[in-house]
């Protein structure tokens, strides 16, 4: 005759660390509630449970709406490290949706978030450099940190964050250069640059150059390169393996050699018989920035009349697959062969 057995375990569905969801809409509510509650199992649990909810999009605008930012601010500073790292990876999951980034600003979680940059735990400095970096692609979200005062404190970060990271801090600053140049540049942000473009790890490299990139569209920008003598060090990362390195050095050197002074600066550093060879680049990107950046050489008297002697090459790219490349290839040969 069978006999009622009832197991000790858990049903194989039921994880133990993380909260049991409420049904249907009461769930997220729940969740909000227990995110305040005075038990630090709970609370942990409770973050454990909505990481996976706001993966949804549809949840995570719920969870905005209910006044979660609210609560998650607050934990960002609680003692146990476990809630720290769990919070600010619920935080970064919302900021991969649009909603999430312009909810931040809104709610001026930037700030809050920055009060982790000094966390002794790496995962948790990492989850919150994860968010500034999704925040700053939107221009709004750009503004926003630069608002916060927090370009400064990025700027210096690259001389004391792990490897990883930084390449989440540059990734920030890019975005913030793009819209407002002068803090970086009064924080010294060229000179710690220029250090990055011979670092070993490609991501770092590669994302420094498109920083002096941005940083030097201004006209102090330009001038702070020129000053600083980055002309060399882009002119050598022009031989680099990656594509992506070769194209942002072109591009810097493109934004820089606007200036007279820089125009002569990229000529003594060899920039032109560097830069002649990408023209012909497979990578559509380099071949446009060097173009642009070579134009920029031409309108220097001894840049044209090196550049004489090569117009057929850029009449080659008249023919080229990417129309942004076959205008700037026009607009370089009519430079080169301009005459006075």
């Amino acid at each position: 005759m069978a006999h009622p057995r009832i197991s000790s375990q858990l049903p194989p569905d039921i994880d133990p660390t993380k909260a049991p969801l409420a049904f249907g809409r009461r769930a997220l509510p729940k969740l909000n509630e227990e995110l305040e509650d005075p038990e630090l199992l709970t609370r942990q649990r409770a973050l454990m449970a909505l990481c996976d909810q706001v993966h949804d999009p549809e949840n995570a605008y719920e969870a905005i709406r209910l006044g979660f930012l609210d609560n998650l601010k607050k934990l960002l500073l609680d003692e146990d490290s476990t809630v720290r790292r769990k919070t600010t990876e619920v935080l970064y999951i919302m900021a991969t949706h649009n909603i999430g980034r312009t909810s931040f600003i809104k709610h001026e979680v930037i700030p809050a978030l920055a009060q982790l940059l000094n966390d002794p735990v790496d995962i948790c400095r990492w989850n919150m450099h994860y968010s500034l970096k999704l925040v700053s692609e939107l221009p709004a979200g750009a503004v926003g940190i630069v608002d916060s005062g927090l370009v400064p404190s990025l700027v210096f970060k690259l001389k004391t964050e792990l490897e990883e990271i930084q390449e989440l801090v540059l990734d920030t600053l890019v975005g913030c250069l793009r819209v407002e140049a002068f803090e970086a540049l009064a924080t010294g942000a060229v000179a710690i640059l220029k250090k990055k473009l011979s670092h070993p790890s490609l991501g770092i490299r590669s994302r420094a150059a498109q920083a002096l990139m941005a940083i030097s569209v201004p006209l102090e920008g330009k001038n702070t390169l020129f000053e600083e003598g980055v002309f060399p060090d882009l002119v050598l990362l022009l031989y680099d393996e990656d594509a992506e390195v070769r194209a942002n050095a072109a591009g810097a050197l493109m934004n820089a050699a606007v200036t007279t002074q820089g125009k002569y600066a990229a000529i003594s550093a060899d920039a032109i018989d560097t830069l002649l060879p990408l023209i012909n680049d497979d990578k559509s990107k380099v071949r446009l920035y060097a173009i642009k950046a070579l134009t920029m050489l031409a309108e220097a008297p001894e840049g044209r009349k090196v550049l004489l002697f090569h117009v057929p090459a850029f009449q080659e790219r008249l023919n080229d697959s990417s129309v942004a490349v076959k205008r700037a290839a026009q607009i370089a040969v009519q430079v080169i062969e301009w005459k006075p």
